[in-house]
Protein backbone atom coordinates (compact mmCIF):
# COMPACT_ATOMS: atom_id res chain seq x y z
CA UNK A 1 0.00 0.00 0.00
CA UNK A 2 0.85 3.27 -0.69
CA UNK A 3 2.24 5.60 2.24
CA UNK A 4 0.35 8.61 2.47
CA UNK A 5 1.79 11.77 2.71
CA UNK A 6 0.53 15.04 4.67
CA UNK A 7 1.67 17.18 2.64
CA UNK A 8 -0.47 15.18 -0.29
CA UNK A 9 -3.26 15.94 0.98
CA UNK A 10 -6.46 16.02 -1.18
CA UNK A 11 -8.69 19.51 -1.27
CA UNK A 12 -11.45 18.03 -0.05
CA UNK A 13 -14.65 20.55 0.72
CA UNK A 14 -16.04 21.03 4.40
CA UNK A 15 -19.20 18.46 4.88
CA UNK A 16 -18.24 17.10 1.52
CA UNK A 17 -18.66 13.22 1.37
CA UNK A 18 -15.98 11.81 -0.70
CA UNK A 19 -13.55 8.76 0.58
CA UNK A 20 -9.99 9.42 -0.13
CA UNK A 21 -8.40 6.49 0.07
CA UNK A 22 -7.62 3.07 -2.21
CA UNK A 23 -9.11 0.66 -1.23
CA UNK A 24 -12.35 0.27 -2.97
CA UNK A 25 -12.30 -3.20 -4.49
CA UNK A 26 -13.68 -5.23 -1.87
CA UNK A 27 -17.85 -4.68 -0.51
CA UNK A 28 -18.25 -3.34 2.55
CA UNK A 29 -18.78 -5.61 5.30
CA UNK A 30 -20.40 -5.15 9.24
CA UNK A 31 -20.36 -7.03 11.82
CA UNK A 32 -21.89 -6.38 15.24
CA UNK A 33 -21.79 -6.91 18.75
CA UNK A 34 -24.05 -6.72 21.61
CA UNK A 35 -23.16 -7.90 25.21
CA UNK A 36 -23.28 -7.02 28.64
CA UNK A 37 -21.70 -9.17 31.82
CA UNK A 38 -24.51 -11.76 31.53
CA UNK A 39 -23.57 -12.62 27.77
CA UNK A 40 -22.96 -11.50 23.86
CA UNK A 41 -24.46 -11.90 20.79
CA UNK A 42 -22.47 -11.08 17.42
CA UNK A 43 -24.17 -10.40 13.92
CA UNK A 44 -21.83 -10.71 10.93
CA UNK A 45 -22.55 -8.58 7.81
CA UNK A 46 -25.29 -7.23 9.78
CA UNK A 47 -27.71 -4.59 7.64
CA UNK A 48 -28.32 -1.11 8.07
CA UNK A 49 -31.95 -2.16 9.24
CA UNK A 50 -30.65 -3.89 11.94
CA UNK A 51 -28.49 -1.74 13.11
CA UNK A 52 -31.39 1.37 13.28
CA UNK A 53 -33.19 -1.42 14.92
CA UNK A 54 -30.21 -1.82 17.71
CA UNK A 55 -29.76 2.05 18.05
CA UNK A 56 -33.52 2.57 18.70
CA UNK A 57 -33.81 0.20 21.28
CA UNK A 58 -34.44 1.27 24.54
CA UNK A 59 -35.13 -1.84 26.10
CA UNK A 60 -31.96 -2.75 25.78
CA UNK A 61 -29.81 0.03 27.46
CA UNK A 62 -27.91 -1.83 29.24
CA UNK A 63 -26.14 -3.79 26.05
CA UNK A 64 -22.77 -2.32 24.84
CA UNK A 65 -23.06 -2.39 21.06
CA UNK A 66 -19.98 -2.62 19.11
CA UNK A 67 -20.56 -1.72 15.40
CA UNK A 68 -17.48 -2.51 13.23
CA UNK A 69 -17.28 -1.66 9.55
CA UNK A 70 -15.18 -2.68 7.16
CA UNK A 71 -14.91 -0.52 4.25
CA UNK A 72 -15.35 3.08 3.22
CA UNK A 73 -16.00 2.97 -0.46
CA UNK A 74 -19.93 2.88 -0.38
CA UNK A 75 -19.93 6.66 0.70
CA UNK A 76 -23.66 6.78 0.83
CA UNK A 77 -24.22 3.82 3.59
CA UNK A 78 -21.36 6.06 5.96
CA UNK A 79 -23.92 9.33 5.12
CA UNK A 80 -26.68 7.18 6.61
CA UNK A 81 -24.98 5.81 9.34
CA UNK A 82 -23.97 8.93 10.60
CA UNK A 83 -27.44 10.32 9.90
CA UNK A 84 -28.66 7.71 12.25
CA UNK A 85 -26.46 8.73 15.28
CA UNK A 86 -27.17 11.85 14.50
CA UNK A 87 -23.42 13.18 14.13
CA UNK A 88 -22.33 16.22 12.87
CA UNK A 89 -21.75 16.58 8.75
CA UNK A 90 -18.02 17.38 9.24
CA UNK A 91 -17.54 14.20 11.40
CA UNK A 92 -18.49 12.11 8.83
CA UNK A 93 -16.70 14.13 6.32
CA UNK A 94 -13.22 13.64 8.18
CA UNK A 95 -14.48 9.89 8.78
CA UNK A 96 -14.22 9.26 4.93
CA UNK A 97 -11.20 11.91 4.21
CA UNK A 98 -8.61 9.70 5.44
CA UNK A 99 -5.54 11.65 4.26
CA UNK A 100 -6.35 14.04 7.55
CA UNK A 101 -4.00 13.98 10.53
CA UNK A 102 -5.17 12.35 13.29
CA UNK A 103 -7.50 14.13 15.86
CA UNK A 104 -9.69 13.79 18.00
CA UNK A 105 -13.58 15.76 18.78
CA UNK A 106 -15.30 15.96 22.05
CA UNK A 107 -19.15 17.13 21.22
CA UNK A 108 -22.08 17.41 23.53
CA UNK A 109 -22.78 13.54 23.04
CA UNK A 110 -19.98 12.33 20.84
CA UNK A 111 -17.11 11.21 21.18
CA UNK A 112 -14.69 10.88 17.90
CA UNK A 113 -11.15 9.64 17.36
CA UNK A 114 -9.12 9.20 14.01
CA UNK A 115 -6.27 7.30 14.34
CA UNK A 116 -3.02 5.92 11.87
CA UNK A 117 -2.35 2.25 12.17
CA UNK A 118 1.00 1.57 10.96
CA UNK A 119 2.75 -1.48 9.94
CA UNK A 120 5.51 -2.42 7.92
CA UNK A 121 5.18 -4.27 4.68
CA UNK A 122 7.95 -6.55 3.05
CA UNK A 123 10.27 -3.39 2.62
CA UNK A 124 10.78 0.01 4.03
CA UNK A 125 8.96 1.34 0.31
CA UNK A 126 5.70 -0.57 1.36
CA UNK A 127 4.83 0.80 4.26
CA UNK A 128 1.15 -0.50 5.70
CA UNK A 129 -0.96 2.80 6.25
CA UNK A 130 -4.58 2.77 7.53
CA UNK A 131 -6.96 5.77 9.13
CA UNK A 132 -9.16 3.87 11.53
CA UNK A 133 -12.39 6.21 13.18
CA UNK A 134 -14.12 5.76 16.19
CA UNK A 135 -17.56 7.35 17.12
CA UNK A 136 -18.39 6.97 20.72
CA UNK A 137 -22.47 7.71 21.69
CA UNK A 138 -24.53 6.67 24.66
CA UNK A 139 -23.94 2.74 24.94
CA UNK A 140 -22.69 2.23 21.00
CA UNK A 141 -19.41 2.32 19.83
CA UNK A 142 -18.93 2.70 16.00
CA UNK A 143 -15.17 1.61 13.95
CA UNK A 144 -14.79 2.84 11.08
CA UNK A 145 -12.23 0.91 9.01
CA UNK A 146 -10.61 0.86 5.95
CA UNK A 147 -9.99 -2.76 4.59
CA UNK A 148 -10.22 -5.97 6.69
CA UNK A 149 -7.98 -6.51 8.84
CA UNK A 150 -7.18 -8.35 12.25
CA UNK A 151 -6.13 -5.34 14.87
CA UNK A 152 -9.12 -6.44 16.97
CA UNK A 153 -9.17 -10.08 16.92
CA UNK A 154 -8.05 -10.73 20.39
CA UNK A 155 -10.23 -8.27 21.47
CA UNK A 156 -13.10 -10.19 19.71
CA UNK A 157 -11.94 -13.01 21.75
CA UNK A 158 -11.89 -11.68 24.64
CA UNK A 159 -15.45 -10.42 24.47
CA UNK A 160 -16.52 -14.18 23.20
CA UNK A 161 -14.61 -16.08 26.33
CA UNK A 162 -15.20 -13.24 28.92
CA UNK A 163 -12.02 -12.89 29.70
CA UNK A 164 -10.95 -10.18 31.64
CA UNK A 165 -13.19 -7.32 32.18
CA UNK A 166 -14.61 -6.07 28.84
CA UNK A 167 -17.83 -7.36 29.64
CA UNK A 168 -18.23 -5.87 33.07
CA UNK A 169 -16.94 -2.29 31.43
CA UNK A 170 -18.73 0.22 29.42
CA UNK A 171 -18.07 1.24 26.07
CA UNK A 172 -15.45 3.35 27.56
CA UNK A 173 -13.32 0.86 28.05
CA UNK A 174 -13.54 -0.73 24.91
CA UNK A 175 -12.51 2.38 22.98
CA UNK A 176 -9.62 2.16 25.40
CA UNK A 177 -8.74 -1.50 24.17
CA UNK A 178 -9.18 -0.75 20.36
CA UNK A 179 -7.15 2.41 20.77
CA UNK A 180 -4.53 0.63 22.53
CA UNK A 181 -4.89 -2.48 19.83
CA UNK A 182 -4.04 0.17 17.39
CA UNK A 183 -0.97 2.11 18.86
CA UNK A 184 0.43 -1.47 19.64
CA UNK A 185 1.16 -1.41 15.67
CA UNK A 186 3.48 1.70 16.23
CA UNK A 187 5.69 -0.39 18.31
CA UNK A 188 6.17 -3.33 15.83
CA UNK A 189 6.72 -0.76 13.50
CA UNK A 190 9.20 1.13 15.40
CA UNK A 191 10.71 -2.04 16.05
CA UNK A 192 11.29 -3.02 12.61
CA UNK A 193 12.54 0.02 11.80
CA UNK A 194 15.28 -0.11 14.04
CA UNK A 195 16.61 -3.55 12.98
CA UNK A 196 16.84 -1.57 9.94
CA UNK A 197 18.34 1.59 11.51
CA UNK A 198 21.20 -0.63 13.32
CA UNK A 199 21.97 -2.16 9.67
CA UNK A 200 22.60 0.51 8.52
CA UNK A 201 24.41 2.32 11.01
CA UNK A 202 27.14 -0.58 10.29
CA UNK A 203 27.33 0.34 7.34
CA UNK A 204 27.73 3.52 6.93
CA UNK A 205 30.81 2.99 9.35
CA UNK A 206 31.99 0.54 6.78
CA UNK A 207 30.72 1.52 3.65
CA UNK A 208 31.67 3.89 0.97
CA UNK A 209 27.97 3.30 -1.54
CA UNK A 210 26.52 6.65 -1.58
CA UNK A 211 23.01 4.15 -1.94
CA UNK A 212 23.57 4.64 2.38
CA UNK A 213 22.57 7.87 2.66
CA UNK A 214 19.50 7.30 0.34
CA UNK A 215 18.28 4.66 2.54
CA UNK A 216 18.70 6.48 5.33
CA UNK A 217 16.77 9.52 4.34
CA UNK A 218 13.90 7.23 3.49
CA UNK A 219 14.08 5.84 6.73
CA UNK A 220 14.35 9.36 8.32
CA UNK A 221 11.51 9.90 6.05
CA UNK A 222 9.29 7.67 7.56
CA UNK A 223 10.22 7.85 11.03
CA UNK A 224 8.88 11.72 10.61
CA UNK A 225 6.09 10.12 9.28
CA UNK A 226 5.29 8.32 12.70
CA UNK A 227 5.96 11.19 14.67
CA UNK A 228 3.60 13.04 12.81
CA UNK A 229 1.09 10.53 13.35
CA UNK A 230 1.65 10.01 17.00
CA UNK A 231 2.36 14.01 17.70
CA UNK A 232 -2.27 14.50 17.57
CA UNK A 233 -3.18 11.62 19.31
CA UNK A 234 -0.47 12.53 22.27
CA UNK A 235 -2.33 16.01 22.64
CA UNK A 236 -5.84 13.74 21.97
CA UNK A 237 -5.17 11.75 24.76
CA UNK A 238 -3.52 14.50 27.06
CA UNK A 239 -6.80 16.51 26.47
CA UNK A 240 -9.16 13.26 27.25
CA UNK A 241 -7.28 12.77 30.45
CA UNK A 242 -7.22 16.61 31.97
CA UNK A 243 -9.57 18.63 33.52
CA UNK A 244 -13.48 18.59 31.69
CA UNK A 245 -15.94 21.56 31.24
CA UNK A 246 -19.73 21.09 31.09
CA UNK A 247 -19.67 21.33 27.44
CA UNK A 248 -17.54 18.65 26.55
CA UNK A 249 -18.51 14.75 25.81
CA UNK A 250 -19.07 13.44 29.27
CA UNK A 251 -19.76 9.52 28.35
CA UNK A 252 -16.39 8.27 29.81
CA UNK A 253 -16.76 6.95 33.57
CA UNK A 254 -13.91 8.35 35.73
CA UNK A 255 -12.36 5.16 36.80
CA UNK A 256 -11.75 4.78 33.02
CA UNK A 257 -9.82 8.06 32.89
CA UNK A 258 -6.87 6.30 34.16
CA UNK A 259 -6.93 3.88 30.90
CA UNK A 260 -6.43 6.76 29.07
CA UNK A 261 -3.67 7.92 30.65
CA UNK A 262 -1.97 4.48 30.06
CA UNK A 263 -2.56 5.51 26.41
CA UNK A 264 -1.05 9.09 27.04
CA UNK A 265 1.85 7.83 28.51
CA UNK A 266 1.99 4.99 25.31
CA UNK A 267 2.77 7.99 22.94
CA UNK A 268 5.23 9.65 25.32
CA UNK A 269 7.02 6.58 25.07
CA UNK A 270 6.86 6.09 21.58
CA UNK A 271 7.80 9.92 20.33
CA UNK A 272 10.39 9.37 22.83
CA UNK A 273 11.18 6.34 20.99
CA UNK A 274 11.41 8.14 17.29
CA UNK A 275 13.48 10.76 18.65
CA UNK A 276 16.23 8.16 19.74
CA UNK A 277 15.82 6.12 16.50
CA UNK A 278 16.14 9.44 14.38
CA UNK A 279 19.39 10.51 16.59
CA UNK A 280 20.34 7.05 15.63
CA UNK A 281 19.73 7.89 11.89
CA UNK A 282 21.73 11.39 12.67
CA UNK A 283 24.38 9.11 13.96
CA UNK A 284 24.44 7.03 10.63
CA UNK A 285 24.62 10.11 8.60
CA UNK A 286 27.62 11.70 10.58
CA UNK A 287 29.68 8.33 10.44
CA UNK A 288 28.98 8.02 6.86
CA UNK A 289 30.56 11.49 6.14
CA UNK A 290 33.46 11.19 8.72
CA UNK A 291 34.47 8.04 6.91
CA UNK A 292 34.25 10.07 3.75
CA UNK A 293 36.36 12.45 5.15
CA UNK A 294 38.92 10.00 6.30
CA UNK A 295 39.22 8.18 3.35
CA UNK A 296 39.35 11.50 1.69
CA UNK A 297 42.22 12.46 3.66
CA UNK A 298 44.36 9.38 3.65
CA UNK A 299 44.22 9.90 0.04
CA UNK A 300 45.53 13.42 -0.05
CA UNK A 301 48.47 12.65 2.77
CA UNK A 302 49.17 9.75 0.03
CA UNK A 303 49.33 12.32 -2.90
CA UNK A 304 50.86 14.71 -0.83
CA UNK A 305 53.84 12.49 0.38
CA UNK A 306 53.88 11.01 -3.16
CA UNK A 307 54.59 14.83 -4.55
CA UNK A 308 56.96 16.11 -1.75
CA UNK A 309 59.14 12.89 -2.63
CA UNK A 310 59.10 13.64 -6.52
CA UNK A 311 59.66 17.26 -5.65
CA UNK A 312 63.55 17.26 -5.37
CA UNK A 313 64.00 14.10 -7.82
CA UNK A 314 62.04 16.87 -10.26
CA UNK A 315 64.66 19.66 -9.28
CA UNK A 316 67.39 17.65 -10.47
CA UNK A 317 66.31 16.25 -12.98
CA UNK A 318 65.53 19.59 -14.45
CA UNK A 319 69.13 20.95 -13.77
CA UNK A 320 70.55 18.61 -15.40
CA UNK A 321 68.55 18.67 -18.37
CA UNK A 322 69.39 22.50 -19.01
CA UNK A 323 71.72 22.58 -22.13
CA UNK A 324 74.28 24.64 -21.22
CA UNK A 325 77.57 24.58 -22.72
CA UNK A 326 79.97 24.18 -19.56
CA UNK A 327 78.32 21.65 -17.07
CA UNK A 328 81.10 19.77 -15.33
CA UNK A 329 79.45 17.05 -13.68
CA UNK A 330 78.18 15.77 -17.02
CA UNK A 331 81.40 15.20 -18.50
CA UNK A 332 82.71 13.23 -15.41
CA UNK A 333 82.78 9.43 -15.62
CA UNK A 334 80.32 8.30 -12.94
CA UNK A 335 78.20 11.21 -12.44
CA UNK A 336 75.36 9.48 -13.82
CA UNK A 337 75.45 6.96 -10.98
CA UNK A 338 75.96 9.40 -8.28
CA UNK A 339 72.86 11.07 -9.12
CA UNK A 340 70.98 8.10 -9.13
CA UNK A 341 72.04 7.30 -5.78
CA UNK A 342 71.63 10.64 -4.38
CA UNK A 343 68.03 10.67 -5.53
CA UNK A 344 67.71 7.54 -4.05
CA UNK A 345 68.95 8.67 -0.94
CA UNK A 346 66.43 11.50 -0.51
CA UNK A 347 63.42 9.27 -1.44
CA UNK A 348 64.93 7.10 1.29
CA UNK A 349 65.65 10.01 3.44
CA UNK A 350 61.67 11.90 3.48
CA UNK A 351 60.28 7.99 3.86
CA UNK A 352 61.71 7.81 6.87
CA UNK A 353 61.28 11.47 8.05
CA UNK A 354 57.54 10.87 6.85
CA UNK A 355 57.03 7.51 9.02
CA UNK A 356 58.83 9.13 11.97
CA UNK A 357 56.01 12.16 11.90
CA UNK A 358 53.50 9.26 11.33
CA UNK A 359 52.29 11.41 8.65
CA UNK A 360 51.40 7.91 6.99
Amino acid sequence: MKRVKYKKVRKVQPNYYEYTGVHCSDPVEMQLFVYDDAGYEEYKKVSLERIKKEIEDELQADDVKWLNIHGLHDVGLIQKIGEMLAVEAFIVSDILNVSRRSKMEELDQVLFFSIKSILPGESIEQVKVEQISFLLKDNLLVSFQEKKSDFFTHIRDRIKTHSGIVRKKRNDYLLYLLLDAVMENFYISIEYYEDVIDALLIEAKTSDNPDVLVRIEKIREDMNFLKRSILPLRDALFNLKSEHDENDYDGIEKSNYGFFGRLHQKSLEILEQIEYDMNTLDSASSFYFSSQSHRMNEIMKILTAVSVIFMPLTFIVGVYGMNFDFMPELRYRYSYFIVWALMFVLVLGMVFYFKKKKWF
